[in-house]
């Protein structure tokens, strides 16, 4: 499937942004442009049954194999958050970008937390605007209104398709390009016994103090320090 995309900046090199389930490009509101910035030509996608993109059957897999028919192969670097992680992940062979960032990824979603299902996050279509700003207070008013209305375009059937994924250990066996894994220190997928089993794959992994899941919208800054010699 040819995924609906959004560019931002016209430098020479490439950065690719992936973003979560729920969610669209336009959660890289502030990533994308100091990218930008940075002499990036910067192109974020939605997922399929999320934004504009089309609507189908959902695997992490078909993701994956999205990203492979809509993106340039070869790019600079790369950022997936967790959906986007994985997929990236999933797709990190074929896409090969010099650089790979997973931010939070889904490789393990009931790793440290029992309980979470397809079926909560499908639930969480109908969420009010209190839920969203309850349940990330350090996110910006803008952020919040974003959350609200990528939620009415995402086809909450999605989650549902991805039900393997919240049983299933999805953490890579090596780290096929240079790759940086993003912690989130408030995170519910990860804890800090995960850290060796990634350092010993070929990962380097550094922790953004205080941010929740989310981290470019928790903490812009923090997420932008630890991208340091990675961008």
């Amino acid at each position: 499937m040819q995924l609906n995309t959004r560019t931002w900046g016209e430098g020479d090199r490439v950065a690719l942004l992936i973003h979560g389930i729920m969610a669209d490009h336009r959660t890289w509101r502030r990533v994308g442009p100091a990218l930008a910035e940075r002499g990036y030509r910067v192109i974020a996608v939605d997922l399929r049954g999320h934004g504009a993109s089309g609507r189908g059957e959902y695997t992490a897999e078909l993701f994956a194999d999205d990203l492979v028919e809509t993106l340039p192969a070869g790019a600079e670097l790369a950022i997936g958050h967790s959906l986007g992680g994985l997929c990236l992940s999933l797709a990190a062979d074929r896409l090969r970008p010099a650089r790979a960032v997973y931010s939070d990824p889904a490789w393990n979603v009931n790793s440290r937390q029992q309980g979470i299902s397809p079926e909560i996050f499908a639930q969480f279509k109908s969420a009010s605007r209190a839920t969203v700003a309850a349940l990330n207070p350090r996110w910006e008013a803008e952020d919040v209104d974003i959350e609200l209305a990528t939620l009415k375009l995402w086809d909450e059937n999605s989650a549902l398709g991805l039900a393997p994924i919240f049983s299933a250990d999805q953490v890579p066996e090596k780290a096929v390009v240079p790759s940086l894994v993003q912690f989130a220190d408030g995170s519910f997928l990860y804890d800090t016994s995960e850290v060796a089993r990634l350092v010993a794959r070929g990962f380097e992994v550094r922790t953004v103090k205080g941010a929740g899941h989310t981290i470019h919208r928790d903490d812009f800054e923090g997420f932008m320090a630890s991208l340091e010699g990675w961008v």
